[in-house]
């Protein structure tokens, strides 16, 4: 009898990460700023980028990385250049510069 092969672990967001990154995904939305998602499921990360026009580099990427979890925090926040913006343990934190960049959308 042959064995079913084990399948690959994958690292996902979970419903309130997803959700999280979602609610400021559709206020951007909103304020006419993105137009455009893809998320990324993999074995070692899992990444939702977020589009300006969906032929462009993604404006801002949010990672997770659960191996660097007890290092430097497993989430991180890449901008459109691909440098680390911000990176942390909790999703909150690292989402807090796409919050106050709503609030200049807005106000504007």
């Amino acid at each position: 009898m042959a064995a079913f092969p084990r399948a690959v672990p994958q690292t996902v967001f979970d419903r309130l990460e997803l959700n999280a990154i979602l609610n400021i995904y559709g206020r951007m939305v909103a304020a006419g700023h993105w137009r455009d998602y893809a998320l990324d499921l993999g074995r070692d990360a899992a990444v939702f980028s977020a589009f300006r026009r969906a032929s462009e580099r993604p404006e801002f990427q949010v990672v997770k990385r659960p191996e660097l979890r007890h290092k430097q925090g497993m989430y991180a926040l890449i901008g459109e250049a691909g440098a680390v913006l911000k990176r942390g343990t909790e999703l909150g934190t690292v989402l807090a510069p796409l919050e106050r960049k709503l609030l200049k959308l807005v106000g504007d």
